[in-house]
């Protein structure tokens, strides 16, 4: 779910109200108007384009309507986007913030446009220039959020400074027989829509393994990876792993250092996954093992797989999987350092492939198993964010080990709720 400022704007509310109900029960607070004018802000509806392709450009249409009991002197209307799409030009009422990839959620950028006037109640309005997306290169599973707010949403915690769109300024226009929004009377002053949007792109993950040498006794280091070729990103459900990987170890070996991202769910098999819930276009996740040849077992090899999760943009099967080939040297009768994987045997190890670069998106973050379909179109839909439990790798982001990863759990549960609340805040 990406952050916006509303929810900060809400959380000071919160803040306030809880405040205020503490002074009431000493007897401070004043009593509360209960027929103040209240603001109703509701989006109406908001579709896009289905069958989005990578360097195509789409209108977001969107309108809203003011329910409340008294008009507003000025709105805004926020645009935000996942990186797989941009904003395009934009009018000089608006303001682009660029937010970093923090926590477990990526990079996103923010168009929040300022419209300085009176909104009247019951009326629907619409800007009277529809605002224009394109989408990137790298396109697949993105998301779009729309919101309209009686306040400055623009911005967040971890946002570049804003640039003003250079082009003509907009204002909003009556939009008459329209049907205004439902809204929500949970948050009168503010409401948003998210767009699942999956574009007719593909994205092509592979695995590779290792080719192991050494003698009875030696520890060599295997350097099995998992990467995604493109040229589509992949995005998953925040705390969900990207994919699982599973490592099975050849036999005669004994692990002695297990990778960071992997864990152990057999006799010398790993289940492995990735750092993040998603995968920028060549991006590599390593799986680094050390191990002790044990024994010499005629024809011993492993595998690195990927799970069988279906994966409709991923066309290209044929490096899912590859080979951790093991070739013991010697009669074992010397101990010493083993080299790394590549050297001393004729094996040859699978995992080589090449970036799929045709087909079609379909839905994304299908978990059903068995074997993997080919969409024929992308797709789009609204819907409302949620979060949920996760699978991401144990280590957290980057290569931390999974030391590292529960000293920052441990350090969560002493300051867990201002971190959660400070970061949920900060995103819807």
């Amino acid at each position: 779910m990406l952050r916006t400022a509303s929810d900060r704007h809400m959380l000071r509310k919160t803040a306030g109200a809880i405040g205020a109900v503490a002074l009431a029960a000493l007897g401070s607070a004043p009593a509360a108007a209960a027929d103040d004018p209240q603001p109703g802000l509701a989006l109406s509806p908001v579709s896009v384009t289905d069958g989005i392709k990578p360097g195509s450009s789409f209108e977001v249409p969107l309108a809203f309507t003011n329910k409340g009991s008294a008009a507003l002197d000025k709105v805004w209307l926020s645009y935000n986007v996942t990186r797989g799409l941009a904003h395009t030009e934009l009018p000089s009422n608006c303001l682009r913030y660029e937010i970093h990839s923090y926590d477990e959620a990526p990079s996103y950028s923010d168009a929040v446009c300022e419209f300085d006037q009176t909104v009247e109640p019951g009326v629907v309005y619409a800007p009277e220039k529809t605002l224009t997306l394109k989408a990137q290169d790298w396109v697949l599973y993105d998301k779009l959020r729309v919101a309209v707010t009686s306040y400055n949403s623009g911005g967040d915690d971890g946002a570049e400074a804003p640039v003003r769109g250079t082009g003509p300024a907009v204002k909003l226009v009556e939009q008459p027989g329209a049907t205004p929004g439902a809204g929500n009377a949970d948050h009168p002053d503010w409401d948003a829509a998210d767009v699942e949007i999956t574009a007719d792109n593909t994205a092509d993950f592979q695995v590779t393994g290792g080719k192991l040498t050494g003698r009875v006794g030696d520890t060599v280091s295997l350097n099995a990876k998992f990467t995604n070729a493109g040229p589509g990103w992949v995005l998953k459900p925040g705390g969900h792993s990207v994919s699982k990987v599973l490592i099975d170890m050849p036999a005669g070996t004994t692990v002695t250092k297990a990778s960071g991202y992997c864990t152990k769910v057999g006799s010398g098999s790993y289940e492995c996954g990735t750092s993040q819930s998603w995968l920028n276009e060549g991006q590599v996740t390593p799986y680094d093992f050390t191990l002790k040849i044990n024994k010499v077992v005629s024809g011993a090899k492993g595998s690195v797989a990927l799970d069988t999760e279906s994966r409709p943009f991923d066309e290209n099967k044929a490096n899912d999987t590859a080979d951790i080939t093991l070739d013991v040297t010697g009669d074992g009768s010397t101990s010493g350092t083993g080299s790394t994987g590549g050297g001393g045997s004729t094996s040859s190890t699978g995992g080589s492939g090449t970036t799929s670069t045709g087909g079609s998106g379909t839905t994304g973050g299908s978990t059903t198993g068995g074997s993997s379909t080919t969409g024929t179109s992308g797709t789009s839909g609204t819907s409302t964010s949620s979060t949920g439990g996760g699978d991401l790798a144990s280590t957290g982001s980057g290569s931390t080990l999974p030391l590292a990863g529960a000293a920052a759990a441990a350090l969560v549960a002493g300051t867990g709720a201002v971190v959660l609340v400070r970061r949920r805040a900060a995103r819807r």
